[in-house]
């Protein structure tokens, strides 16, 4: 029985610990992937720590996932065996409840996740439903396309569905792993971009990236800046710091939006800038398949790339905590070695 390498999570806060497995094969609606890079994310510690309810155990994780498809089950339409394609946090949906039905396919009551649901991309090869699976275009490298199923797909679909047109301010607020990108694909929209982070160190890669104007937040009232430049139709919020959100939602013009994507526990709003200006707040969930094929394939035509550290698989453990020690510049990526 031909075997694989994946790098599983065996018990809730345990080490990954790298295994043999049977390669698996694809039973009805699913396909095999050849895995060739897969990044890892902070959500990924959903799994190794035990935090998401209903985990089965062992489980291999993983969201971020560039390969090649070589295997396809009955009743599986437009793919096939040698398609370059990506897996990214949504896992498939039903097609049947009352959200798909009314085209909400991120809503899908199975609420399956890549990863979560099922074991993920941490490994030389996974199966996965067909309708989580988007094509990849073939100039986009492995370990470029990777990050782009996650943190790309939920910046880039943030900003295309946040009502800013080309021209309009919009910020964004931090600059690590989301941040990095979501600049450079405000900047590629057409955006008036401006970048917003902690220290006046960060100014050169806020420009760097396509940034017309930089403010530092240790420095400066950011809402105050924000208000200078007429206000930000727009401010894509990608920090953990609902401190830091709160500090910057008085830079919103009238009629703007504070676009969420970054995990904060807890954020203070005022209801008094809402009604004054009709501005809201709202968050934005990643995207289905299709959303990460448009991320992979706008990303490819832009020249937008994610920064990028690399590990071999049998460094996971390292990885992983290069991840979580927020050091990593800006994403960690896995490869598999079957480039």
């Amino acid at each position: 029985m031909a075997t694989m390498r994946v790098a599983q999570v065996p018990r809730p806060h345990a080490p990954l610990e790298i295994v043999e497995r049977p390669i698996p094969n694809p039973g009805p609606g699913w396909v095999r992937i050849k895995v060739q890079a897969c990044g890892i994310c902070h959500s990924d510690s959903l799994i190794k720590e035990g935090a998401w309810p209903g985990i089965e155990y062992p489980r291999v994780p993983g969201h971020e996932v560039a390969g090649v498809i070589d295997a396809v089950g009955s009743g599986v339409p437009g793919f096939a065996p040698g398609q370059r394609v990506g897996v990214g946090w949504h896992g498939g949906y039903c097609g049947h409840c009352d959200h798909c039905r009314r085209g909400e396919f991120f809503a899908c009551v199975t609420g399956q996740v890549t990863g979560i649901s099922f074991d993920g991309g941490y490994g030389e090869y996974m199966v996965a439903p067909a309708s989580a699976v988007a094509r990849m275009p073939a100039d986009l490298p492995p370990v470029d396309a990777a990050p782009l199923m996650c943190a790309g797909i939920t910046t880039f679909n943030a900003l295309r569905n946040s009502g800013a047109r080309p021209g309009d301010v919009v910020a964004v607020l931090g600059l690590g792993g989301l941040g990095h990108l979501g600049v450079q694909y405000a900047a590629k929209m057409g955006f008036l971009t401006v970048g917003i982070a902690r220290g006046k160190d960060k100014q050169p890669l806020a420009l760097k990236l396509g940034a017309s104007v930089y403010i530092d937040n240790q420095a400066q009232d950011p809402a105050g800046e924000l208000q200078k430049l007429g206000g930000a139709k727009v401010i894509l919020a990608t920090v953990t710091s609902g401190e830091a959100m709160s500090a910057v939602q008085g830079g919103l013009a009238v009629n703007g939006t504070l676009m969420v994507i970054g995990a904060a526990d807890s954020l203070k709003v005022s209801p008094l800038l809402l009604l004054s200006g009709c501005r809201s707040i709202k968050g934005w969930y990643s995207g289905t398949s299709i959303d990460s094929e448009d991320t992979l394939t706008f990303s490819a035509r832009s020249g937008v790339r994610s920064m990028n550290e690399t590990f071999p698989l049998e460094r996971a453990n390292e990885a992983y905590e290069r991840m979580m020690s927020g050091k990593a510049r800006f994403r960690v990526v896995l490869t598999m070695g079957n480039q």
